[in-house]
């Protein structure tokens, strides 16, 4: 039935007066906030009406309808389906190939040094240079400073006993390409 020829002014006006009972008994059995959220339900009706968004969510409505009508009874329609469902299976197939493919030649390619996509492998190779030119001239700008002999004792407190347990972690990261 088109969405002209039905008087939805008394239907949305009645909903949202059944909301507005139910907003009064919420509030009485179950308080204010809890009463507050029901009467936002139930000013919808009425607000969709009177913006003429009912029309258009029943036009919507209507040609979902429609289309699993067709759907249901159409071959040619299920054809159409089982291509989409390959064509998704092929995408998800191929998305997760593509990524085990990556991460194998960038293991490859790394030798010991942690796997990075190649986007990021990209970058780095054009950053490198850049760096290295900075780093030459901070190095020329800054005259050479000799490290400041220090006193045993000063040695052993930057040493904390600690570093021994943390020894074994270092050996299992550094294996594993982790600095």
């Amino acid at each position: 039935m088109p969405v002209d020829q039905i008087a939805w002014f008394p239907i949305l006006a009645g909903a949202s007066v059944v909301g507005l009972v139910f907003t009064f008994l919420t509030w009485r059995r179950r308080g204010a906030l809890a009463a507050a959220r029901v009467l936002a339900w139930s000013l919808l009706p009425m607000a969709a009406y009177l913006t003429g968004a009912f029309k258009a969510l029943w036009t919507v409505g209507s040609t979902l309808v429609s289309f699993v009508a067709g759907l249901v009874l159409n071959p040619l329609v299920w054809a159409g389906v089982v291509l989409a469902g390959i064509s998704v299976v092929l995408f998800v197939v191929t998305g997760v190939l593509r990524g085990r493919k990556l991460a194998k030649a960038d293991r490859v390619d790394a030798g010991a040094e942690p796997a990075v996509s190649g986007r990021a492998r990209k970058a780095a190779v054009q950053a490198a240079p850049k760096a290295a030119q900075q780093a030459r001239q901070s190095q020329q700008a800054q005259p050479a400073q000799k490290p400041v002999p220090q006193p045993a004792a000063a040695q052993a407190k930057k040493k904390p006993a600690a570093d021994d347990d943390f020894s074994d972690i270092e050996d299992i990261l550094k294996r594993r390409g982790i600095n």
